[in-house]
């Protein structure tokens, strides 16, 4: 009877063990996939800004991996942009090089979203097959995978609005691809890093705070969807002082479209206005949450991350007005948008850790 104990006793620990490591494994697999969507998200700040998205006109998943290869190639490819509204009204007259230099800007954008599911199909069929997944993982990882195929269509339908009638992609569509990026984003984190050990906070209260850290994560999401509005418009390169836009904290031609709601979304002013406001918002929310945490559970890892999460947001907003300020230069948008993914890092991971860690499977 001792000997089955234990047998059992040191069954039990070895397989926790092998569980851990897998898990280690599997967070580490979903680190890397992290980084490749930031560095997605950045790449896709710069097509934007250096107007280069409508440069492919064509969709080829497979084919459109390997770019031109010689002078006759690249020529093709110049004259189907070139039958482009963009074209005409706005590039007339572009030389082959200048094309080549947009072209590389879409071209390494859509090939970094391959790889990007390359890197997350190939890993997740071998961690699969080789039993290191746990079954309660299988669904929200086949699901980030069936998003981000998802993710890849958004792109193509965001392409298609600029390729007829109009010289710019629709920026509803702009916001939306921006979106399920950031989505895709915050879901690989939230799964990483609920595979996390506990962080050693299991006797603190976290329940008072997970409305506000759950709130902060709502206004991120929001914000970043405002952000793709104010990129889709140009609306950065216009009302270009602080804290005042056209005079005034609360301009008096805001919201002026019939019907209203159209103002939210095809207004300059009024975009970036909610841009300006919802950032005051979440910083102030930021603010609020971190003194919060520490009056309920000061000196805890989560009173930390709650404090940590404040400086992101406040040294966003300041990136934001220098955006702003200094007219949209390329350098400094696109750190203001890379700073958007760290914002929504930081307040994905809060939020998950102020829940308990998904239990191992026995």
């Amino acid at each position: 009877m001792t000997d089955s104990v234990e047998v059992a006793g040191s069954i039990a620990p070895a397989k926790l063990r092998d569980r851990r490591r897998d898990r280690a494994l599997i967070r580490a697999w979903l680190g890397a996939v992290i980084i490749m969507i930031i560095a997605m998200i950045v790449v896709g700040g710069a097509t934007r800004l250096t107007n280069s998205g409508l440069s492919i006109t064509e969709w080829k998943p497979i084919h459109g991996v390997i770019p031109p290869l010689n002078l006759a190639e690249w020529q093709e490819e110049f004259a189907k942009y070139q039958q482009i509204p963009q074209y005409q009204q706005l590039n007339k007259g572009m030389s082959l090089d200048a094309f080549k230099s947009i072209f590389w800007w879409e071209w390494g954008h859509r090939l970094l979203g391959r790889l990007i599911g390359v890197v997350f199909f190939l890993p997740l069929l071998f961690f699969w097959f080789t039993g290191r997944i746990e079954r309660k993982l299988v669904p929200p990882l086949l699901g980030l995978f069936v998003l981000g195929g998802l993710q890849g269509g958004i792109g193509w339908w965001m392409v298609a609005s600029g390729l007829v009638n109009r010289v710019d992609v629709s920026q509803y569509r702009l916001a939306t691809h921006l979106l399920i990026a950031c989505l895709i984003l915050a879901a690989a984190v939230w799964i990483r890093r609920g595979l996390a050990p506990p962080d050693g906070d299991a006797a603190v209260e976290t329940a008072p705070l997970k409305g506000m850290a759950t709130f902060l994560v709502l206004l991120v999401f929001m914000q970043i969807f405002l952000g793709g509005l104010v990129a889709g418009l140009d609306a950065g390169f216009t009302y270009n002082t602080w804290p005042l836009i056209d005079g005034a904290i609360i301009p008096s031609r805001v919201y002026q479209y019939d019907p209203m709601w159209r103002s939210v979304f095809e207004d300059v002013m009024t975009v970036q206005f909610d841009h300006r406001m919802v950032a005051y918002l979440l910083l102030v929310g930021a603010l609020v949450h971190a003194f919060q945490s520490f009056r309920l559970a000061r000196g805890s890892r989560a009173a930390r991350r709650a404090r940590h999460l404040a400086v992101l947001v406040l040294a966003q907003a300041g990136l934001g007005i220098a955006t702003l300020l200094m007219v949209v230069p390329i350098d400094v948008a696109l750190t203001h948008q890379f700073g958007a993914a760290v914002v929504l890092i930081a307040a994905v991971s809060h939020r998950r850790a102020l829940s308990p860690p998904i239990p191992i499977d026995d």
